[in-house]
């Protein structure tokens, strides 16, 4: 049996920017990604402990160093810049290995990893 269990987190960022006039996604500083053991093109949930919003997206790969965290396209009606947000992947795997396995969390500071 298949399960979906939690991958990876990066806990508590904030958003810096939100562009409409882009296709989609959310744009992730490269350093925030390799912290949490996420890779471009991975499908994501945001959580927004601002106003409650929960939806799916996938990431691009943001300036390493920057601190971006931006939503892109319609991502970018569900929240404000300077709302905190939480980034979560999910990973699909064998019930017995889900037991043992062992998510990233990262808990940023000022969207750096620490």
């Amino acid at each position: 049996m298949m399960i979906e269990v939690l991958k990876s987190k990066l806990h508590c960022v904030q958003v810096t920017e939100a562009n409409l006039n882009y296709m989609g996604s959310i744009t992730i500083d490269e350093d925030l990604m390799d912290a949490a053991n996420m890779i471009a093109g991975e499908k994501v949930q945001i959580v927004d402990n601002n106003n409650g919003e929960r939806f799916e997206t996938y990431i691009i790969k943001g300036e390493r160093g920057s601190g971006c965290v931006c939503l892109n396209g319609a991502a970018a009606r569900k929240v404000q810049v300077g709302d905190t947000i939480i980034i979560i992947s999910y990973a699909l795997m064998d019930f017995n290995e889900a037991k043992n396995f062992k998510p990233t969390v990262v808990f940023p500071k000022d969207n750096h990893p620490v």
